[in-house]
């Protein structure tokens, strides 16, 4: 609760909604209640008028807030207008903002199984959700998505029998290569035995309804293994476009520099889109090691983390929806892009606490061959894979309106450092070097000055993310700093002289006093920081930031992960 007391006093927006009361308890807050419900949470504030921007208190008696909490509480619990109780007790409390008393009311986000949360016992017409500072209507498509969802545990789509789908419908040759890598994976297992079929049958690409015996290729085994027409037909998942981008330059406004999409050259199923997609992605993360293919051979935990991420675009799209797959490779990272929220919060994602996957037949499609993870430790895998070589934390963004799930993946500006034909790196990638440090740096710069991809872009994320307002240029001249801490103290006249500015309050606005606020650098005199022989030295923390991690000094430490 004392995070939500400091966002009191924000403007309204995605989370955040005021009302007056003056009038009694607003009907308006029904609408928002659905809205923050079937979005991503929120909280309503009672008692304070929002117009233009400018926020003004109604000044209500106790009297009339504890009137009004005892209302809320009356309407919530009736399901004539309310479909879902979604707060406890702790969520609903008296707060004071400006002197003044207002109501606060948390509502969290429903579950995938309780939306969508609607008012006066209909969905249609009576169902809203959240898009920035307002609160809209959904649409009866929207909500027959919603109610969709609710039934993953029950039946997923990818597990629905399509009617009239034959083996004709099927890419053989996909089905042949997945048999392969299975069978590389799994010698000896008795289904590498057994015909086409049947091995369809076992990984649920073909199955059998026992209820209506009905049987017949399921969505899962089209999307896997069909031909395009055949994927894209009416019946399966006719919006079904998978496309990845390379956009290397600097330019927006420029076209893309490589794809891989459905260009009627090939059979692009969610077999080989992942297989081909995986195989170009994967060639510009650090490795001093050979691929074959896209097997588990001296893997480093980027590319771990990178087909994880990839899996998890592909099992947790909504096929049922408009909207395509996008996977964009950027300079400095990755963007992977699914149609369909999460059917778990941000932070159950991250905490890897709760598993519900939209697609599971699929998900066990590539579990199969050891691609994707169960029980909710994706996320973990992609986080601190990924992050283990100092590049940012993996950011995943959820849209309502369309609704789109986006896992951004960046490296740092500082990626590709080491040269480049140790890293396998296609040419026509830049390289983010620091051009701009000054000719006056002293001569006796440190002989091990970092040059592996993980000091810098440790360095480099960890100042991005403490120090988010810190410019491009100064992010350079603070890592000059850093490197040159590793041999000797610096004073402020030192670091002036550094990075070529003789402006001593600027030096300290810029450089010294954000990296002492980021905890990378300590006075030497810390009891006394304005002694004029003070000088400046690395933190513990910088220090392990500095560390060259042991996959480069043991290369054999790879192997052991």
């Amino acid at each position: 609760m004392d995070n939500i007391k400091q966002l009191i006093g924000l403007p309204e927006n995605a989370v955040i909604e005021y009302k007056s009361a003056k009038g009694g308890l607003p009907a308006s807050l029904w609408e928002t209640y659905s809205s923050f419900a079937n979005s991503n949470g929120g909280i309503i504030v009672l008692g304070i008028k929002e117009k233009n921007g400018h926020l003004t208190p109604d000044n209500l008696t106790d009297e009339q807030l504890a009137a009004y909490a005892k209302a809320f509480w009356d309407i919530v619990h009736n399901r004539m207008k309310v479909s879902a109780t979604l707060v406890s007790e702790n969520d609903v409390t008296v707060e004071k903002w400006q002197g003044a008393s207002v109501l606060v009311i948390n509502v969290p986000r429903a579950r995938f199984d309780q939306r969508p949360v609607f008012l006066n016992h209909n969905p249609l017409g009576n169902t809203y959700i959240r898009n920035n500072e307002g609160d809209y209507l959904c649409s009866d498509e929207e909500v027959r998505i919603m109610f969709a969802d609710a039934q993953a545990l029950q039946h997923t789509h990818d597990a629905d029998i399509l009617p009239n789908f034959t083996m004709e419908d099927i890419d053989i040759q996909s089905v042949r290569a997945y048999r392969q890598r299975f069978s590389l994976r799994r010698p000896g297992h008795p289904w590498n035995e057994i015909d086409d079929m049947a091995f369809l049958t076992k990984i649920n690409a073909y199955s059998s309804d026992r209820k209506t015996k009905e049987e017949g290729f399921t969505r899962a085994g089209i999307l896997m293994f069909g031909k395009y027409a055949s994927i894209t037909d009416r019946y399966c998942a006719p919006w079904y476009f998978p496309d990845y981008q390379e956009w290397f330059g600097d330019d927006t406004s420029q076209r893309w520099t490589n794809r891989i999409y459905p260009d009627s050259a090939w059979e692009p199923n969610l077999y080989q889109f992942f297989h081909r997609v995986y195989t170009q992605a994967a060639q510009s993360l650090p490795t001093k090691f050979a691929l074959k293919g896209i097997e588990r051979i001296d893997d480093t935990s980027s590319h771990v983390a990178l087909r994880e991420a990839l899996v998890n675009t592909l099992v947790h799209c909504n096929y049922a929806i408009q909207g395509n797959i996008l996977i964009k490779r950027i300079s400095n990272g990755f963007i992977m892009r699914n149609p369909g929220r999460m059917l778990v919060s941000v932070e159950d994602f991250y905490a890897g606490s709760h598993s519900t996957c939209r697609n599971p037949l699929i998900q066990n499609m590539f579990s199969l061959l050891g691609y994707g993870e169960h029980a909710g430790s994706g996320a973990d895998i992609i986080v601190k894979g990924w992050m283990s070589y100092g590049w940012e934390r993996p950011k995943i963004v959820e849209s309502v309106h369309p609704e789109e799930t986006t896992l951004s993946m960046m490296m740092g500006q500082f990626h590709v450092r080491i040269q480049k034909n140790e890293l396998n790196v296609p040419s026509d990638i830049p390289s983010h070097v620091p051009s701009n440090v000054p000719s006056n740096v002293p001569s006796n710069v440190p002989s091990n000055v970092p040059s592996s991809v993980s000091e810098m872009s440790r360095l480099a994320a960890h100042l991005s993310y403490a120090i988010p307002a810190m410019t491009q240029t100064n992010q350079s001249r603070a890592l000059s700093i850093l490197q040159i801490l590793r041999e000797r103290e610096l004073s402020t006249h030192d670091i002036m002289e550094l990075i070529g500015d003789s402006n001593r309050s600027r030096v300290r606005k810029n450089i010294i006093t954000p990296l002492i606020s980021s905890g990378l650098i300590n006075y030497t005199l810390a009891e006394n920081p304005n002694n004029p022989n003070q000088s400046y030295q690395l933190t513990e923390l910088s220090q392990s930031l500095l560390k060259t991690p042991d996959y480069i000094t043991d290369p054999q430490s790879l192997n052991a992960k």
